[in-house]
């Protein structure tokens, strides 16, 4: 069911053209639609689609859990919709893909920020009792990001976005990795498909104030959902970064956004490929380039975390992903070993 979106719209007013989309016949036949929409712009572009559709209606996703989830399905199967068109930012998008995963039916994305790569993709990170976990869901069918509303999001959930991007490098050759040491199975073309969608983001000119910029980094991270649908599972976008993103997650709630973190994770993971591989120094100063340009952080007292915080975060980071192999697994760090290496990096990338 990891089929890629059949419509993918980025530009400026694409979000008018939602109601022509759902009259196509492969995603609705009877027009039977329901609406889910999170804080903030949800509200307001369900409104101005509203007219365009004749039968949908309108529910508040609470929050990115697994019980706000649940409880929209619970809506949806009771409805006989033959479709849920999810409206916000990351949170109400992966709610809303599980709860159409639930249900059994398509689901349209309509993002109003750029933050993650969870716009489109089979992966849905959700809150339960036990903290943050990530779910297997079924891709959205069709996604819109209108360039509008995404300049109206706060800058820095449009930069996350580039730091979760750029994360495919350290994650691409974490699966490199793990098949040569390992024998794992390495998708080309899910991989191919997460190193293009951060290679077209790395060096491209202009900011976040930018179209063409923002269209770009828009494509890029549907790229990075589409690589994970081919591959299965979140290998291609997801490796040591990741696992060192939610060790902080778990260990410091709060501290930043699934982006920013990211980005240091990848910097940092590249980091230690450079000092105790010998290999990816070239690429670590492209990351810590990019990370800069864009105003990501790129050290750990960036996101108010001392040397020995950070440090634990890396040594809790392998149980995170039981039975993945990164460079974190590779390294087997002890904790003098990687206090050593995150005193290294801030050392020599805190000028």
């Amino acid at each position: 069911m990891l089929n890629a979106p059949l419509s993918i719209d980025v530009r400026r007013g694409a979000v008018a053209a939602l109601g022509e989309l759902l009259a196509d016949r492969r995603i609705v036949t009877e027009g039977r639609v329901a609406i889910a929409v999170g804080p903030g712009q949800g509200d307001q572009i369900a409104e101005q689609v509203r007219p365009s559709l004749s039968a949908c209606d309108l529910f508040q996703v609470e929050g990115g859990t697994v019980d706000a989830a649940v409880a929209l399905a619970s809506k949806l199967r009771a409805g006989s919709y033959e479709a849920v068109v999810g409206i916000g930012g990351g949170r109400t998008i992966d709610a809303t893909k599980y709860a159409a995963t639930l249900s059994g039916i398509p689901m349209v994305s309509v993002a109003t920020n750029l933050s993650h790569d969870g716009i489109c993709s089979p992966v849905a990170s959700l809150v339960h009792d036990g903290g943050k976990g990530s779910f297997g869901v079924v891709m959205p069918l069709a996604m819109i990001v209108d360039l509008d509303y995404v300049h109206a999001a706060p800058a820095r959930l449009i930069r996350a976005g580039v730091g979760d991007v750029v994360s495919n490098f350290s994650a691409v050759e974490d699966w490199l990795l793990a098949s040569e040491q390992c024998g794992e199975r390495v998708d080309r073309m899910a991989l191919t498909v997460a190193r293009t969608a951060a290679e077209a983001l790395l060096h491209q000119p202009g900011s976040i104030e930018d179209d063409r910029f923002l269209t770009v980094l828009a494509e890029s991270l549907v790229l990075s959902g589409m690589s994970m649908a081919f591959a299965g599972d979140s290998r291609p976008a997801s490796g040591g970064d990741h696992e060192i993103l939610h060790a902080i997650d778990q260990l410091y709630p709060d501290t930043a956004n699934h982006g920013e973190l990211a980005g240091i994770g990848a910097a940092f993971c590249y980091h230690l490929r450079a000092t105790r591989l010998g290999d990816g120094a070239e690429r670590l100063r492209e990351i810590l380039g990019c990370l800069g340009r864009h105003g990501l952080p790129r050290l750990p007292g960036d996101i108010g975390l001392s040397v020995e915080q950070f440090t634990e975060a890396v040594l809790l980071a392998p149980q995170t992903r039981p039975g993945r192999y990164t460079i974190l697994e590779h390294l087997s760090l002890d904790k003098g070993e990687a206090r050593k290496a995150v005193e290294e990096y801030v050392q020599a990338h805190g000028g």
